[in-house]
């Protein structure tokens, strides 16, 4: 990241762009930093201005106490006025969510486009969000990071064997360095359901994709976004998982951007 701006509330944000053209500002899901969707930037730069920034608490950018997700919404409009004044939002995962929730807010935003953002779709889902935000808290306040992360790590659906081998693998340091940063994400997440009622107050199209290799739920996360929204639209991606291809990914929101 070799740019930085100053958010509402004092914190250093780190952000590079490239290419030219309409803004779009790419943001980044749990456990991740700009770094983690900076090869959708490749492709997407060739037709728009594309925007990586680390969200607060990772990567190169600041953090201030206390967190409220609403300073993540500034920090997005921060960003928006640095770079043009008017920006398209893609958000993957929770990502999308909070994309989601700058555009609600009025934030000058052209376009909303979302990757699985992972809203709960059962009570019983709803159920394990709300056990995993309350261990979460315990963990971090505990200062067992790691502990934090196997968390996360359990609620995407890894086994243990693959946690087990995660926690003697080179990347484990840099993940227990974000682990405070969850919390943000679950922050964002609300109560894990479908935030309907501020859905509806988004304005501007907003296109909701999944892949059709993903579990069922999240396809119908997606799709409840879509039916949600005044002007949305689902789609999927045949082939593709959480860990969509970006060369897959790229044409579909090109073409949704440059509406």
């Amino acid at each position: 990241m070799d740019k930085n701006i100053l958010s509402r509330d004092g914190t250093s944000l780190a952000y590079e762009s490239a290419g030219r053209g309409s803004v779009v500002v790419l943001v980044s899901g749990a456990m991740s930093t700009g770094a983690t969707v900076a090869p959708l930037a490749a492709p997407l730069s060739e037709r728009f201005q594309v925007v990586v920034y680390d969200r607060r608490g990772r990567g190169a950018s600041g953090d201030t106490a206390p967190y409220a997700v609403e300073r993540e919404v500034e920090d997005l409009a921060a960003l928006i006025e640095a770079v043009g004044g008017r920006a398209s939002l893609y958000g993957v995962s929770s990502g999308g969510a909070l994309a989601l929730r700058a555009a609600a807010s009025g934030l000058p935003v052209r376009h909303v486009a979302v990757y699985e953002t992972p809203y709960a779709m059962s009570a019983e889902d709803l159920a394990e969000r709300a056990r995993y935000g309350e261990r979460l808290t315990a963990a971090l306040a505990e200062g067992r990071r790691g502990d934090a992360v196997e968390l996360f790590l359990r609620l995407t659906g890894l086994g243990e064997d693959v946690i087990q081998g995660a926690r003697q693998s080179p990347m484990w340091a840099g993940m227990e360095s974000i682990a405070p940063s969850l919390a943000y994400d679950d922050a964002v997440m609300g109560d894990g359901g479908v935030p309907r009622e501020l859905l509806a107050a988004i304005r501007v199209p907003v296109l909701a994709i999944a892949g059709d290799a993903s579990p069922a739920w999240m396809r119908e996360a997606a799709r409840a976004v879509a039916e949600s929204v005044p002007r949305g639209t689902y789609r999927t991606l045949e082939g593709q998982t959480h860990m969509v291809e970006p060369d897959v990914l790229a044409p579909v929101l090109a073409e949704f951007f440059a509406r």
